[in-house]
């Protein structure tokens, strides 16, 4: 995987990547269910890597023939291989535990602009209403200010976003929703990276409860914190791949599977 420390477990990687290669291995598929370094798919200032360009090169080149993954930061990543991948969605794992919720006055809540069109599916996929959180970052991990487009006056809020780092965004977003008279307000990320005081910031936050998946280990436990193994979904989308089966079908809802809490 490239979890943390992200450059030791990719090295491990292309090692077996390798060793597998010169041991005439006939297909190597590659699973790195959190794609580590997917925030750099871009040069947002002069004379710095496209670090995700670089990896997905590195990986083709020591002799994977496919990679599968999950919730990339960027969908388009995807057109940075050479090889085939296999982008899974973590809604069919979520959207059935969010539903056994049973939640009265379910409304979804976009963090941020970015991350609107997929809160825009889960609203579809749901049925219900979704609202905007509009944020300006005065520097990386810390928000200058936040407002909120839409109404959640006695609404019971979900906000979906592919990763939690900090939980700055997720944290102050609960805290508006909360103050504008939202019900109740829960968080649902795929990739549990947590970086710095994050399970603080959670602890102390408005948030019921962050649902996220096991793609990342956690460094500790916290009464809060919900986790969904992916695990079900991962090992489906390797024996489809290696019997010549459908890995579209592992999109639709109708084959989504029972929440696996951990």
């Amino acid at each position: 995987n490239t979890t943390n420390p992200p450059g030791d477990n990719l090295l491990e990687l292309l090692l077996m990547i390798d060793a597998a290669k010169r041991a005439s291995a006939n297909y190597i598929t590659a699973v790195i269910p959190y794609f580590g370094y997917a925030r750099q798919d871009r040069k947002d200032k002069p004379r710095v890597s496209i670090g995700s360009k670089m990896i997905a090169d590195i990986l083709s080149a020591v002799g994977a023939n496919r990679v599968i993954t999950m919730d990339l930061h960027a969908p388009q990543i995807q057109g940075f291989f050479n090889i085939p991948v296999d982008h899974l969605d973590s809604s069919v794992i979520f959207i059935p535990y969010i539903r056994s919720l049973n939640l009265e006055r379910l409304i979804i809540a976009a963090p941020d602009v970015g991350a609107s069109n997929r809160n825009k599916e889960f609203a579809k996929i749901l049925g219900v209403p979704m609202v905007i959180c509009d944020k300006e970052r005065r520097k990386a991990n810390e928000i200058a200010s936040m407002t909120i487009i839409g109404d959640v006056q006695d609404q019971d809020v979900v906000l979906f976003d592919d990763i939690c780092d900090t939980g700055g965004t997720l944290c102050k977003a609960a805290a508006l929703m909360k103050e504008k008279g939202a019900r109740s307000v829960r968080a649902v990320c795929t990739h549990p990276v947590l970086s710095g005081k994050a399970y603080e910031n959670i602890a102390n936050s408005q948030l019921e409860e962050l649902i996220v998946c096991d793609t990342i280990p956690l460094r500790q436990s916290s009464e809060k914190i919900r986790v969904i193994s992916v695990a079900p979904l991962i090992s489906k989308a390797i024996r489809n791949i290696h019997e010549q089966g459908s890995i579209s079908s592992l999109f639709k809802l109708d084959n989504s599977f029972q929440p696996n809490l951990i």
